[in-house]
């Protein structure tokens, strides 16, 4: 059995969390408690490229938000 997170020709969603973290997602899956779409009903490849675009840096928003506490 095919994992549906590896299909290729699937057709996917973006989601994000609180923490600022993405998630490729099927679009025949429930979206999970805590997460919103950011891009909905894409090609695999499109997702995969949006997330590497806007997921640049992989620290959870609270580590970010302490550290830049430390800093000021």
């Amino acid at each position: 059995m095919e994992n549906p997170f590896d299909n290729e020709q699937g057709t996917f969603h973006v989601l994000i969390n609180k923490e600022e973290q993405y998630s490729l997602w099927p679009t025949f899956c429930k979206i999970p408690q805590g997460w919103d779409v950011v891009l909905e009903n894409k090609d695999r490849e499109t997702c995969l490229n949006y997330v590497k675009e806007n997921w640049t840096d992989m620290r959870p928003k609270s580590l970010k938000e302490a550290m830049n506490n430390l800093e000021t």
